[in-house]
C-alpha cells in the first residue's frame, strides 16, 4: 500500500489520472415510502441496461462515475452479501477505464436494518463497507453515505421517507446515525485501503430572510445546514446548535466523539447545488424555494471557509423543457466553477447528475406515479438530451486545460492501483 494521502496539501502520487474529474452518475436512491421500496436503478432501467449506460458515460468523455450497487439487494443480512451485480458492473467499469466514486448508501437501508433510527446502523454499515473494500480493493474513491443532511431531514423531520418521523428528536437521531455510519465506514475502508479518498456529496444550502422578522430563523437554518459536515469533520457547532442537539437526544459523549474525529485529511468536500437549494424564510418560519439568488460560487465559499478542503461539484441538473433549457444551467454552473478557479480555492471536479432521467423526483419520490423527471443527459430510451452534447463539448474543450492548474496546486489524487486484487 502507498502512504495515505493528506488531501489538504500533499503532492500527487502519479500523473496517470487527470486531477480534474468530469463526472456523471447513476441515480441509485432507494428509500422506503409507506413501506414501499423506491428503487431508482430499477425505475431508470439501469439494472438491465447498465452496459449501455456505461458506454454512454465513456462516450461523453466522463472519466469518473458516481456509482454504487443497490444497498437493499446487496446487503442481505449481518455478514451476508450478494455481490453478483456489483461484481459484474464494477468489473465492466474497471475494464473500460472509468473510475467509480462508489456510493454505498443513498437514502435507504435494507428492510432488515429498519431505518435510520436504528442505533446499530453505524456499526453494521461499517462492516458492510469493510466487506465491500475487501471485495473490491482496487476501488479508491468513495461516498460512504450520500447527502446526510437531506436524508435526515426527509426521514426524521419532514416525515417523507424511511422512518417517516416529524420531530426534532427524529431528525437529530437520524443525523447522528447517518454521520456516525459515514465515519465508521471511512475508518473501516481505510483499514483495507489506507490511501482511500472520500468525496462527501452533501447539499449546499442557503436560507434568505424575507423580512427582519424572519432573520433569526434564517440564521438558525444557515447554522443547521452545516450540521452533518460539522459532525463529519469535527468542526465545532455554535452554542445554540449545541443546545439544540443536547435537547433532542444527542449526548455530550456522542458530541465529543464527533469532535474528536481525525479523518478530514482523507476527504474532498463534494457539494450538490440545484435551483431549489436556496430558500426564502417567511415571517412564520415557513420556507419556500427562492430560486438562484447567490449562486453556487458564493455559497460554496462559505463551505470552503469553514472546512478548508478541496472541492468537487458532485451534483447538479435542471429539468429540460423548451422554456428552461438545461444547457443554459450547465453553462451557468460551469461559469461558477471558473469563477472559483480564479481564487485560491482548489476545485477538483464537476458532475452533471444523473446520466439518465429520473422517475418521480418531482415529488421527492413520495408518489408512485411513474412520472419521468427529465433531468438526465439521456432520456430513459437512452436518447441524448440537448445537455448531453453540451456536456460532451465542455469536457472536450476544457479537459486539457484544467488538470495543469490542478497539478500546480499540488493536490493529491492517487491513481487507482491496478496491481491490487479484484
Amino acid at each position: 500500500m502507498s502512504i495515505p494521502p493528506t488531501v489538504a496539501g500533499s503532492p500527487c502520487f502519479g500523473p496517470s489520472v487527470p486531477l480534474f474529474m468530469f463526472a456523471t452518475g447513476i441515480e441509485n436512491s432507494n428509500p422506503t415510502v409507506d413501506g414501499r421500496r423506491v428503487d431508482q436503478m430499477a425505475a431508470s432501467g439501469h439494472l438491465h441496461r447498465w452496459a449501455e449506460d456505461f458506454a454512454l458515460a465513456k462516450e461523453l468523455g466522463c472519466g469518473f462515475l458516481r456509482y454504487g450497487p443497490p444497498l437493499h439487494t446487496t446487503w442481505r443480512g449481518e455478514g451476508r452479501y450478494d455481490w453478483g451485480f456489483a461484481d459484474e458492473t464494477l468489473a465492466a467499469l474497471r475494464a473500460q477505464g472509468t473510475y467509480p466514486i462508489v456510493d454505498l448508501c443513498h437514502f435507504g437501508v435494507p428492510d432488515w436494518i429498519g431505518d435510520f433510527q436504528n442505533p446499530d446502523f453505524p456499526r453494521l454499515f461499517a462492516n458492510y463497507a469493510e466487506a465491500f473494500a475487501r471485495r473490491f480493493p482496487w476501488v479508491q474513491l468513495y461516498t460512504p453515505v450520500n447527502e446526510m443532511y437531506v436524508c435526515a431531514l426527509f426521514s426524521g423531520r419532514y416525515g417523507w421517507w424511511n422512518e417517516q418521523l416529524s420531530s426534532e428528536r427524529g431528525f437529530v437521531t437520524a443525523m447522528k446515525h447517518l454521520v456516525g455510519a459515514n465515519l465508521a465506514a471511512m475508518r473501516a475502508i481505510l483499514r483495507v485501503r489506507p490511501d482511500a479518498i472520500f468525496i462527501q456529496s452533501e447539499s449546499a444550502e442557503q436560507y434568505h430572510a424575507a423580512s427582519p422578522a424572519a432573520w433569526a430563523e434564517a440564521r438558525r437554518r444557515n447554522a443547521e445546514r452545516f450540521l452533518s459536515l460539522d459532525l463529519n469533520y469535527g468542526h465545532p457547532v455554535d452554542a445554540a446548535m449545541y443546545e439544540y442537539l443536547m435537547d433532542n437526544g444527542m449526548t455530550r459523549a456522542e458530541y465529543a466523539g464527533f469532535r474528536n474525529t481525525d479523518l478530514k485529511r482523507h476527504c474532498v468536500l463534494g457539494t450538490d447545488y440545484y435551483q431549489t437549494n436556496e430558500h426564502l424564510v417567511e415571517d412564520d418560519g415557513s420556507t419556500r424555494a427562492s430560486g438562484e439568488v447567490y449562486g453556487y460560487a458564493t455559497i460554496i465559499q462559505q463551505y470552503y471557509n469553514r472546512y478548508h478542503l478541496p472541492l468537487m461539484h458532485t451534483e447538479t441538473n435542471l429539468v429540460d423543457r423548451p422554456e428552461a433549457d438545461s444547457t443554459e444551467w450547465l453553462w451557468k454552473q460551469w461559469a461558477n466553477l471558473l469563477l472559483l478557479w480564479e481564487t485560491p480555492i482548489p476545485v477538483l471536479g464537476f458532475t452533471w447528475y444523473s446520466l439518465t432521467d429520473q422517475v418521480d423526483w418531482d415529488t421527492a419520490l413520495r408518489e408512485n406515479a411513474g412520472r419521468v423527471h427529465p433531468v438526465g443527459l439521456f432520456d430513459l430510451d437512452r436518447r441524448p438530451r440537448r445537455v448531453a452534447g453540451a456536456f460532451r463539448r465542455l469536457i472536450a474543450q476544457w479537459s486539457e486545460v484544467l488538470p495543469a492548474r490542478s497539478l500546480c496546486l499540488r493536490l493529491p489524487l492517487a491513481p487507482l492501483r491496478p496491481d491490487i486484487g479484484g
